[in-house]
């Protein structure tokens, strides 16, 4: 009995450890990592947690729940209860975050910037990049001049390295690696390859296969294009598209890339969304000079960034409006801009949770579609609407990035000023 009790003892002591630790980490992913604030403007937050929030008084001003400090030069704000912060000037601050006011929990960064206005977008766009380096998407087998099968590169190179150089040689194209492979004359190559960053040296013995011919057994690839959608541009011709990375389909992880063009692009076609099964938008794109909309620059976590050379015809003469802050964004009723029909709409949807955790940076806004000339067109989210801007109370408040495969009609969108960051 007395070792039973010992053992109830230490499983509850136990659980109750659990409960705390799991209770202290849902506390911290509560409050984001970065508040973003416009100049001169009240924002109000309520975070609901049993914290306290130190804030510098040089920069900020703080509203409502301010509690007595010793340090004159310190605002202590119950992170339980609103409040409201304003600076009016830009720059970056910073918040302590404090478990009884003692223990430092976080810190996050204040970041107070001049108002944006954008155009929100919403129209089909043609995306082409080209790979920083040739992309191994698979390892296979090759058959050897002598009849036998080989897989010269399985448990050498991975899926998702990039080839840099073959035997210090540069290559930039999968007709580059095919020529310096062909050269080696069956001797044993050195692969420069970056995985995860890292630069890192592979020998990989060729197979020969045909005269003159010798291959390594990799699939690879350089290039990548599809359809998205354009979400926003300012009036320097910036602009942003997707929400969500450029990635490769079989590695599923984000492309490195040298290069990237824009185009125009033409819906030919919907396959509407199924339990189960995402739908598609299927897209024309001419890979033409003239149908050129401007330059891919970067690639990132919360789109595809880069300079417009001219103003697609579809939003010239739409008006600007300004980006939301993350806090400004609300529960209830909201727009999702797309031109999926051929003409500019404004399709209902209903947001029905906001994340303001940095772990989901692409799902900060989840909503379901409720416009039912939406979900006859597309069954709600389909593949090619990524980047459709969401526009709330007057504002641009995020972009479409996921859709639910089990429920077309409901999907994740990444917050706008997470967007206009980059």
């Amino acid at each position: 009995m007395k070792k039973q009790k010992c053992i109830a003892k230490a499983s509850i002591l136990g659980g109750l450890g659990l409960l705390l630790v799991f209770s202290f980490f849902i506390m911290k992913e509560s409050i984001p990592d970065k508040i973003w604030m416009v100049q001169g403007k009240k924002e109000e937050f309520n975070f609901h947690v049993p914290m306290t929030g130190v804030v510098e008084k040089e920069g900020l001003e703080v509203f409502d729940n301010q509690s007595q400090t010793v340090n004159q030069e310190e605002i202590h704000v119950d992170l339980n209860k609103k409040f409201s912060i304003k600076s009016a000037k830009q720059g970056s601050y910073s918040m302590i975050c404090r478990l009884f006011g003692i223990f430092e929990v976080k810190e996050v960064a204040v970041e107070v910037i001049e108002e944006e206005n954008v155009v929100p977008c919403g129209i089909p766009v043609g995306i082409y990049v080209k790979t920083e380096g040739v992309l191994i998407i698979g390892t296979g087998v090759v058959n050897g001049t002598d009849g036998m099968n080989y897989e010269p590169a399985a448990n050498i190179v991975k899926s998702g390295d990039y080839i840099k150089t073959i035997n210090e040689q540069v290559v930039k194209t999968k007709e580059d690696v095919i020529e310096a492979i062909n050269k080696c004359g069956g001797n044993a190559v050195v692969l420069g390859v970056v995985r995860d960053g890292e630069y890192i040296e592979l020998k990989v013995e060729p197979v020969r296969t045909g005269e003159n011919e010798y291959k390594l057994g990799v699939w690879v690839r350089d290039d990548l294009a599809g359809v998205g959608t354009l979400t926003f541009s300012d009036s320097a011709g910036n602009y942003g598209a997707l929400g969500h990375p450029v990635s490769d389909m079989d590695t599923g992880t984000k492309i490195c890339m040298s290069e990237g063009t824009l185009y125009e692009a033409q819906v030919v076609g919907i396959t509407k969304g199924e339990k189960g099964k995402p739908g598609e938008v299927s897209g024309l794109i001419t890979y033409l000079d003239q149908f050129k909309l401007g330059n891919v620059e970067k690639n990132t976590e919360v789109g595809i960034y880069g300079k417009l050379q001219r103003i697609p015809e579809q939003i010239q003469g739409e008006k600007y409006c300004p980006v939301a802050m993350k806090q400004e964004v609300q529960e209830g009723k909201a727009q999702i801009i797309s031109y999926l029909s051929g003409e500019r709409k404004e399709y209902e949807i209903n947001i029905t949770g906001i994340d303001y955790s940095s772990n989901n940076i692409n799902k900060g806004i989840l909503f379901e579609v409720t416009d039912s000339e939406l979900l006859e067109l597309t069954g709600g989210i389909v593949q090619g609407m990524s980047g459709s801007p969401i526009i709330q109370n007057g504002k641009m408040i995020g972009a479409v990035t996921h859709v639910f495969v089990q429920d077309a009609a409901k999907g994740y969108g990444v917050f706008a000023e997470q967007m206009i960051e980059r």
